[in-house]
């Protein structure tokens, strides 16, 4: 074990929704770095926690009509088991609801206090007076305050249109999306970080030391520190689901204030848990300066903003050990595009592993990811292409092909890369004089394996995953080739020479699995048991420079991955579909009480009483929109195409023009009366009616039905 002591953490994720594949990104990179530090010795300990505050997990609960314990309590176990099936191996995960959590929440908040750095200011916000709670940004919809814009449904922090940033006390003709009701600005007690007292330190950190990746610093000089920073706002007033703040009552501190101090908790959580000294992992006071142990952070680049320059701000002012990095990357695209839910290519984590191997993903994150901000795009036929042919046809065909020679007999009794041609039993003169290159070549092959190890591990600390397949899969593609150049199932040869040869085989496969460890573990664990290896947790990077024991034992082969599917590609984005479309909206804020407005009612009674004869002659049926454009020259139209099942479709002209974006509906699946006599309108014949709740304007609401509805199906 060497001296080299890394805390290493993942973003915590947001206890109000699953873990879906963009996410995995991040913590498939985070696992990959931690697995290869491991295996060079290094003491690492990988922590992360659930992030569990805020107002959308208070409204959530709400809505469900149940403790925000109890929702917490379920998300918590969910995301465990995702980033179990992906084999993501935490040291410990935690909550940041957590006692470890407010302790140390209250010892930085201290800090913070005794540097003078905390103000109180009035801030004015949105009500909601019919849900009782002020109004967080993704609760607010309204107009783009830009007058150069003026889009209708935007939120409240910015414009999807045009970009434009705002609060949402800017918008115009506000409504809350909890209640449907337009809020009051009220004014509250905010307590706010002076950060901009704090400039000339995270000018001199994030400028220098190697802190950060140099296209990160650039940013931050130009965005943020070459101006005055603004107070950070750590404080949200009663109704909030989070810590009160011991020195202020009534007032909660801000999820992004406790949630990355839920890096500390976790820590503190696992030092208790196995004996540690959380101050030996993340030292505080005098010893903050020490060289210690390393922190390292891995993040999406939409939170650069938080830990580049609030939480070093908020450990240096409360004296606690800096981050030796922040490791940044970007977004996940899936054929080029963002993540869509109508195309199904929003794919929970639990919705991958019911279709695909873990493995497969795991491999193609690392074959795509870098040290760089850049995007990482899965297309999805090379995701396929990829996995069958280096997984499958280099790496694990390499096993396959020979193990099954050793069963019985073994590995090679003699010492493989140290043999000169005389050694060979039952040899042929013919083929002494042939096989003296095969030897040499594979001495010299399995050397070069060795010395490519410090190339390897190297581009593995620097997180270029991608070009640690590059040059592994070349090492695959040399293993291959010997191979083929001496096949074991050629009759002509001996069967001493077909030991050797796959003994040889075996030993290149070996090192390309250790090598690829800290990205397939599952593969690692395999080969383990097929040449009874020590257990991968004793594994060492050192490993690579010694052969196979001579006369080792091969177990049966077994499968160790199959070949994608794409047809288990094409059920998983299916599913997808359907599990977006099947997903309900939330119910109401006021549902959880038991008692339902009746202002809609009042504003649209109930129609007279009709007969069952009446009501049977409506055929609403399940359809699916294939296509959906905005009518031109129409405020209020979007044309659909909506299939029926088969080769029936029906043209509609919906009025829900700026409530619903075409690209948004592609895919979903909605409920159709099919046959409402054909009305020839100015833009076409419309051939049906969508259905949708709402007295119209913004508030329509496409009704979709539950997952397991297929097009064609009769609504009864």
């Amino acid at each position: 074990m060497s001296d080299r002591r890394i805390l290493v953490t993942s973003a915590l994720p947001y206890a109000n929704g699953h873990i879906h594949i963009g996410h995995l990104v991040e913590y498939i990179q985070t696992d990959i770095w931690v697995r290869f530090q491991r295996l060079h010795g290094n003491q690492c300990v990988f922590v992360c926690a659930d992030d569990t505050h805020g107002t959308a997990i208070m409204i959530r609960a709400r809505q469900e009509g149940r403790s925000e314990e109890a929702l917490i309590a379920d998300m918590r176990e969910s995301h465990i088991r995702d980033f179990e099936g992906f084999d993501i191996e935490f040291s410990n995960y935690g909550s940041t609801n957590s006692a470890e959590n407010r302790e140390l929440c209250g010892t930085i908040w201290k800090g913070l206090r005794a540097a003078n750095l905390i103000v109180e200011k009035d801030v004015s916000q949105l009500y909601d007076t019919k849900a009782g709670t002020f109004l967080a940004d993704r609760f607010v919809k309204g107009t783009c305050p830009n007058p150069e814009c003026g889009a209708p449904n935007q939120y409240g922090d910015s414009c999807d249109k045009c970009g434009h940033t705002h609060s949402p006390a800017d918008l115009l003709d506000p409504i809350s999306t909890l209640t449907g009701t337009k809020p009051e600005l009220r004014s509250a007690k905010h307590l706010f970080v002076q950060i901009e007292s704090l400039h000339a330190f995270l000018e001199m950190w994030t400028q220098s030391g190697d802190h950060l990746q140099s296209e990160v610093a650039n940013y931050l000089r130009g965005h943020f520190l070459g101006q005055p920073l603004h107070d950070w706002d750590v404080s949200r007033p009663a109704p909030y689901f989070g810590f009160e703040i011991p020195d202020s009552p009534g007032n909660y501190w801000y999820v992004w204030f406790d949630a990355p101090i839920g890096y500390m908790a976790s820590l503190a959580e696992w030092c208790r848990k196995n004996g540690e000294n959380f101050d030996d992992w993340w030292p505080h006071g005098e010893k903050a300066n020490s060289r210690g142990p390393e922190i390292h952070h891995f993040i999406g680049k939409d939170i650069t903003y938080f830990h580049t320059l609030f939480w070093p701000a908020m450990l240096s002012a409360a004296k606690f050990k800096l981050p030796a990095k922040v490791h940044i990357h970007g977004f996940l695209t899936v054929g080029g595009e963002k993540m869509s839910k109508s195309k199904g290519t929003y794919v929970r984590a639990r919705t991958y592993l019911d279709h695909l191997d873990p493995a497969y993903l795991r491999y193609y994150y690392a074959s795509k990811l870098s040290a760089k901000l850049d995007d990482l795009d899965l297309n999805l036929e090379e995701f396929v292409t990829r996995v069958n042919a280096d997984l499958v046809g280099k790496v694990v065909n390499l096993a396959s092909r020979t193990a099954r020679f050793l069963e019985e007999e073994g590995l090679s009794p003699r010492r493989v890369f140290e043999m000169a041609a005389r050694d060979v039993d039952g040899a042929s003169s013919h083929q002494l004089v042939s096989l003296i290159p095969a030897y040499a070549e594979a001495a010299d092959l399995f050397r070069a394996n060795c010395e490519a190890g410090a190339e390897i591990a190297r581009l593995y600390e620097e997180r270029d995953y991608a070009a640690v397949v590059r040059r592994v899969m070349l090492i695959a593609d040399a293993a291959n080739r010997f191979v083929d150049a001496h096949p074991p199932w050629d009759k002509t040869i001996t069967a001493g020479l077909r030991q050797d040869f796959c003994t040889i085989a075996l030993n290149f496969f070996k090192q390309i699995v250790v090598y690829l460890s800290p990205i397939l573990p599952r593969l690692a664990e395999q080969t383990e048991r097929l040449l009874n290896l020590p257990p991968v947790s004793e594994w060492r990077w050192a490993d690579l420079q010694e052969p196979l024991p001579v006369g080792g034992v091969v177990r049966k082969f077994e499968h160790m991955l199959q070949r994608v599917d794409p047809k288990k590609v094409q059920a998983m984005i299916a599913a997808s579909t359907e599990t977006s479309e099947a997903e309900p909206a939330p119910a109401p804020a006021q549902a959880a009480t038991g008692y339902d407005s009746a202002d809609a009612l009042t504003a649209e009674p109930l129609a007279e009483v009709c007969s069952i004869d009446d009501f049977a002659k409506v055929d609403m049926r399940v359809a699916r929109v294939v296509a959906a454009a905005e009518v031109k020259d129409s405020n209020k139209l979007l044309q659909l195409t909506l299939s029926l099942g088969g080769d029936t479709r029906r043209n509609v002209f919906a009025g829900i023009k700026g409530v619903y974006k075409p690209e948004d509906l592609i895919g979903r699946l909605v409920i159709c009366c099919a046959n409402l006599a054909p009305r020839k309108m100015k833009f076409g014949t419309s051939e049906g009616m969508v259905l949708a709740a709402g007295p119209g304007g913004k508030d329509i609401f496409i009704l979709s039905p539950d997952a397991g509805a297929v097009p064609g199906q009769r609504v009864h």
